[in-house]
């Protein structure tokens, strides 16, 4: 006999867990929820809870408020309170202040390795919540009332799970979408991302900065202990040569992409490296299969726009649930996440997509176009505005 549960979502790391907590919280602790995660949490080698940072923005934060979570992870959190963007080489730049737009900070800069031990100690808090840790989906068969779901662990023990609803948050290779037959649509942006945390000679006080260069963008966030996350987005012949670099030349080659405005680059961390594919799925429900996060879509990660937008396909997918509360998987309660989605996901993607092209390229009319546009939002503040209001995740959804 299959264990029941009202929901059962498939991926246990940030969008997952965000998930299962949300519901839990949103529904008074009315839900059966089982989470399955394929990794152990202290396995070095779990893909949602990586060495990398991630930027959560203000939109996002707010949303993890009204959860209960944020105190979870806001002493870990480092604010970001000055961004600079600017075009290596030329004239163009613009910079953005928190305390211009009255908030304490534009966004927050978290480790994904420590928000996973954090997230995964207060899921173990959770009567309504059992993971199923690791586990990965075997098999996913759609009834008319349920969903089952098979699932085995490292040990190849077999449990079945059924619920009303299966949420897919196991990333963009997602077991449960490919499944279901949820088409992907991949466009590759022929980057790869090199990753790294990097100690400067000026701390960054909270300042950020993204930099376009000839290969692509650069980006550098505040951390902890006075550390910089950098992003380093290169052709991947060039990423694999930067990577294989000894530290001092890394050093030397990021010094001479990024330039001095943090001072000199002291030292870096362990160096790592993935390609930059954009995957997104048009339809992100089937019958009683709802898809959020990484296996909605993967963004470029200019901009910093990937977390964030799937902490609202989350929140939108929990209000929707909240429609019917008896059978959170019925049609009416999916279609209406699937519509409420449909214009954010566009934007995001178009925008991120379009920087991509635009400040990725060396050509002299792009060049002079985007420092032209640069400038402008430099000098004309409203300009600032959508693109502001974007950053900080202050959107319809």
């Amino acid at each position: 006999m299959p264990k029941k549960y009202d929901v059962v979502i498939a991926g246990g790391a940030m969008a997952g867990a965000t998930l299962a907590m949300a519901l839990d919280t949103s529904f008074d602790h009315a839900l059966n929820i089982a989470v399955v995660e394929s990794f152990a949490q202290d396995n070095a080698a779990h893909p949602g809870f990586d060495a990398r940072s991630i930027a959560l923005s203000h939109g996002t934060v707010e949303i993890l408020k009204g959860y209960g979570l944020w105190h979870v992870i806001e002493d870990h959190a480092t604010p970001i309170t000055h961004i600079h963007v600017s075009d290596r080489g030329h004239a163009g730049m613009t910079d953005f202040y928190a305390d211009k737009e009255g908030l304490d900070a534009m966004g927050y800069v978290v480790e994904l390795a420590e928000i996973g031990r954090r997230f995964n100690d207060e899921l173990a808090k959770r009567e309504h919540i059992d993971l199923f840790c690791p586990y990965s989906v075997s098999e996913v068969v759609q009834h008319q009332q349920a969903v089952t779901v098979d699932i085995q662990s490292s040990q190849d023990e077999t449990l079945q799970l059924e619920a009303k609803l299966v949420v897919a948050a196991d990333g963009a290779d997602s077991a449960i979408c490919q499944a279901v037959g949820l088409e992907q649509h991949i466009q590759d942006f022929e980057q790869v991302a090199v990753i790294a945390n990097v100690l400067t000679g000026e701390v960054p006080n909270g300042r950020a900065f993204e930099r376009f260069t000839e290969h692509g963008p650069l980006a550098l966030l505040p951390m902890s202990q006075s550390r910089s996350s950098l992003v380093w987005c290169l052709p991947p012949e060039l990423a694999k040569s930067v990577k294989a670099l000894p530290d001092h030349e890394f050093l030397d080659a990021l010094q001479e992409a990024f330039g001095w405005r943090l001072g000199r680059f002291a030292r870096v961390g362990s160096v790592v490296s993935y390609p930059l594919l954009l995957r997104y799925r048009p339809q992100i429900v089937a019958h009683r299969i709802a898809a959020v996060g990484n296996a909605a879509q993967t963004l470029h990660p200019i901009a910093g726009q990937g977390f964030n937008l799937g902490i609202r396909d989350i929140a939108t997918l929990v209000d929707s649930l909240l429609e019917n509360r008896k059978d959170v998987g019925e049609y009416a309660n999916l279609t209406k996440f699937q519509a409420q989605r449909q214009t954010d996901r566009e934007l995001t993607i178009t925008m991120t997509s379009g920087l991509v092209r635009v400040f990725s390229n060396d050509l002299l009319t792009l060049r002079m176009a985007r420092n032209l546009g640069l400038a402008m939002m430099d000098n004309f503040p409203r300009l600032k505005t959508p693109v502001f209001n974007r950053a900080l995740g202050v959107v319809n959804r």
